[in-house]
């Protein structure tokens, strides 16, 4: 058994790490509380387990942002440059974006004056739905830049138990939080973009206890105080802004729907694919690829051939996929020495293009 003055010892440390902590009334009388426990158990030789089980209880609920709030930045100016130069298109999602930047604004604005909190004001949980490669996920951390807010991703492909974003009591020996808590951590803030990605690719047996927890996290009168089963305390999340993923709707029940703003991400044109290409796209796989900037020139002609190389795709996978692979290649001929330029045209884009 441990020496009495050193279990005394870091029994008193943690009492010191709550009692200096900022943590709601209730949180930190429940810490001191189960520290109390520990230290009359200490004297009956049942310590050690329940001490690194309090021990890592307290070291998560510290680590929580009970109220470390990230300053939002409400400038529209910025906020479109932000968007604009992450994704080119999507104006009606940028305009429902910037739209909630104004009315944040606005509030803000109001509770300077008064000094107070607008309860009444809600943010919105906003679902992207479009096929896979439209840029769902990365708009959300576009979002999150132009806010200049954190941005913390939980995906639900293949989600079989509601536990795991609910986290599990700590009754049971493996207990840990779940996915929102850890979300949070992680973002640092209680105010950070949580991207709830491809909500509609839970696991068919878990999908209508998943939707339940979720019903809760998206409603903003049930929301204000969220219980985890881990923490077993409410948390606050009203100030967090839900963005939401999937390719349909089909499996999102219509309770979960009806507390979200659909939003359609539409198919690329070839017209987008071919700016978004040469914009952002060939410059970035350049880098990557360590090219200079002047080892590829692409005939304007070409672009067509290298947006469509075997089809119709509503996204800009293929495409990034297909320009990687041709930067592979003229990377292979500088470093061989066949050539230090190459000039892509109609009459040899076949040569550069990647072998599928």
């Amino acid at each position: 058994m441990p020496d009495t003055d050193v279990l005394q010892s870091q029994i008193e440390k943690l009492r010191i790490k709550v009692e200096g902590a900022a943590l709601p009334e209730g949180m930190r009388d429940k810490c001191l509380g189960m520290i109390q426990r520990i230290a009359r158990m200490a004297q009956f030789g049942t310590y050690s387990i329940e001490y690194e089980n309090t021990s890592r209880y307290i070291d998560i609920v510290l680590e929580m942002p009970w109220d470390n709030m990230s300053a939002d930045i409400l400038d529209p100016v910025r906020a479109r440059e932000t968007l604009d130069s992450h994704q080119y298109g999507l104006e009606s999602v940028k305009v429902r974006v910037l739209e909630y930047l104004a009315v944040l604004q606005l509030h803000k604005m109001k509770q300077d004056q008064t000094g107070e909190k607008d309860s009444s004001f809600r943010a919105p949980v906003i679902m992207l739905v479009g096929l896979a490669g439209t840029g769902k996920t990365s708009f959300a951390y576009a979002v999150a830049d132009a806010l200049n807010r954190k941005v913390a991703r939980i995906p639900f492909g293949g989600m079989g138990d509601a536990l795991t974003i609910r986290g599990q009591s700590r009754a049971f020996a493996d207990a840990e939080p779940g996915a929102v808590i850890k979300a949070l951590i992680q973002a640092g803030t209680k105010n950070p973009v949580l991207l709830l990605d491809e909500i509609d690719r839970v696991a068919d047996d878990a999908r209508s206890s998943v939707m339940g927890v979720l019903l809760e996290l998206l409603d903003p009168q049930q929301n204000i105080a969220f219980r985890d089963h881990y923490i077993d305390f409410p948390f606050d999340l009203s100030e967090c802004l839900f963005i939401a993923t999937g390719n349909n709707t089909t499996n999102i029940s219509t309770a979960v729907q009806d507390r979200m703003e659909i939003v359609q991400m539409p198919a690329y044109t070839d017209e987008e694919k071919i700016t978004i290409a040469s914009r952002y796209v060939f410059p970035k796989a350049m880098q990557e690829s360590g090219l200079p900037p002047d080892a590829i020139y692409i005939d304007p002609v070409v672009w067509p051939q290298l947006v469509r190389p075997l089809g119709f795709d509503a996204g800009i996978r293929t495409l990034e996929r297909t320009i990687r692979g041709t930067c592979r290649k003229v990377a292979r001929m500088l470093v061989e020495g066949q050539a230090t330029q190459i000039r892509i045209t109609p009459d040899n884009v076949k040569e550069y293009l990647p072998t599928w």
